[in-house]
């Protein structure tokens, strides 16, 4: 794969990306890709701010920038981690995109349902280009090319239609209820979720490879040449695989059609209960499984689920201690992974980078 791309701050761009390239194609070059991250590195809030409020602060597209830039000052991005902006306000910015408001803190923001009779409410589900959130989106995207340079990629938003979308809408408790009660007003959530995903990401790809940016957004996996895309399902989790299959796949294969690079977010047991279904969209080429913590936690309970992932001949993220890593090398093929890691310092990644590069020679 051949990119114009340069980054001062990651002067190995291509050969990373060419690892990422062959990960998708169930391929390994030298080494299977590693991402390496700092624990709980989403939550750094970088400097003090003079806004009056939290929100005030988000929509700063100026200082949302210059944030980032501070961050990134001074690091160095090994492996396949880079240097990448995500314009943000929040997980539930495509629902919010179709009207209602949002509650922000420092680190996420909260949607607030607008569903709540659906007699009286469906009409206030108005997607605009006009939209407070949208027009404050393409702003961030604006600021974020103007400052980029050659010092990072700059991404699209964080994009949720379907079930997740519908859930932000209406509720936990009343869309279950729905799926048994109301199945009819449930499927016009789904399908109004659905209607403006293309024309949506299609704007940002389209604003973003006028500047020859790579496909990029918060999983920080760039594709130089094609269109990347995230999709998930988490309120799946709530729902039998019957419920999963009538409603969530017709989404999903609507979604990733004109996608060249899936990875599926399946965050935790309950949303791998329908990896068969989600395999099945052949489309979907890679998974990341997010194994969560507490009981969940080490990732070596999940190994046969990740095995089974690679039997599928699929890529698969997987969510790495850095303890845990011997271990998991020993018992585990470097077939279809991907490396996540955090770290703490650069030798630490240096010796993790060489040990990979061996395990990766097992095939």
């Amino acid at each position: 794969m051949e990119t114009n791309f340069f980054l001062e701050t990651k002067p190995d761009y291509s050969e990373c990306a060419n690892r990422i390239e062959a990960w998708f194609q169930g391929e390994i070059l030298d080494r299977v890709p590693i991402r390496f991250h700092r624990h709980n590195a989403e939550y750094d809030v970088l400097h003090n701010s003079k806004h009056a409020t939290i929100k005030d602060r988000w929509f700063d597209a100026e200082y949302q920038v210059d944030d980032y830039l501070i961050s990134i000052s001074n690091m160095r991005f090994n492996a396949e981690t880079f240097p990448i902006y995500m314009p943000n306000v929040g997980p539930n910015a495509y629902a919010a995109f179709h009207g209602g408001d949002m509650t922000f803190e420092d680190t996420t923001s909260w949607y607030h349902e607008i569903i709540h009779n659906y007699d009286t409410d469906l009409a206030k589900i108005q997607f605009s280009k006009e939209n407070v959130f949208y027009k404050k989106i393409l702003e961030l995207t604006d600021v974020a090319l103007q400052k980029c340079g050659n010092k990072f990629i700059v991404g699209y938003t964080d994009l949720h239609p379907g079930l997740d979308c519908a859930l932000a809408w209406r509720g936990t408790n009343d869309l279950c209820m729905d799926l048994m009660m109301d199945p009819e007003n449930a499927q016009k959530l789904f399908d109004l979720s659905t209607i403006h995903f293309l024309e949506v990401y299609n704007e940002y790809d389209s604003i973003l490879k006028k500047h020859n940016m790579p496909s990029a957004t918060w999983m920080n996996i760039p594709v130089p040449n094609g269109r990347m895309h995230i999709p998930s399902a988490d309120f799946s989790f709530m729902i039998s695989p019957e419920d999963y299959e009538q409603y969530g796949l017709p989404i999903l294969k609507e979604e990733v059609k004109t996608m060249t690079h899936n990875v599926f977010h399946v965050d935790g047991k309950g949303v791998a209960n329908h990896i068969d279904t989600i395999l099945s969209v052949p489309e979907v080429r890679c998974i990341q499984w997010v194994q969560g913590m507490a009981d969940d936690y080490p990732i070596m309970q999940h190994l046969d689920f990740i095995r089974y992932v690679q039997s599928r001949n699929r890529g698969i993220i997987v969510d790495l201690a850095k303890e845990d890593l011997n271990e998991y090398m020993e018992k585990m093929s470097p077939n279809n992974t991907f490396l996540w890691i955090a770290t703490e310092s650069e030798e630490e990644e240096m010796e993790i980078m060489k040990k990979v590069e061996k395990w990766s020679r097992k095939l």
